[in-house]
């Protein structure tokens, strides 16, 4: 079984920065690909962003790229997104994915509880 327990999100305004933390406990970490996703009010979860097991590759939803970065430490089991020049219409409850194959709610195995994330304008 694994646990992934995200932490970091709070309520800042449009033009700043946030770092969410996700934490894997249960199996092995590394060389598993992790994602980011998020769910706005009576929005469908969308990608957000995925890192390969051993962190060259990632992947970015085109409304964040040039804008967040995940990255991962392997020996700490956890992922991150550093989220930079945070708009209004990034305000969402944010999930980490574990052991995904692709961009797809359903391309993954393990999810944690969400974080929430407000961008005031």
């Amino acid at each position: 079984q694994v646990q992934l327990v995200e932490s970091g999100g709070g309520l800042v305004q449009a033009g700043d920065s946030l770092r969410l933390s996700c934490a894997a406990s249960g199996r092995t970490f590394s060389m598993r690909l992790m994602g980011w996703f998020r769910q706005a009010p009576g929005k469908e979860r969308e990608f957000v962003a995925s890192i390969s097991g051993g962190g060259r590759s990632t992947t970015y939803a085109d409304s964040v790229k040039g804008r967040f970065a995940i990255s991962r430490d392997n020996a700490k089991n956890t992922v991150y997104l550093q989220m930079n020049s945070l708009k209004s219409e990034d305000t969402a409850v944010y999930y980490c994915a574990g052991w995904g194959t692709g961009r797809k709610v359903d391309e993954y195995d393990y999810w944690g509880q969400g974080t929430q994330v407000t961008v005031s304008s």
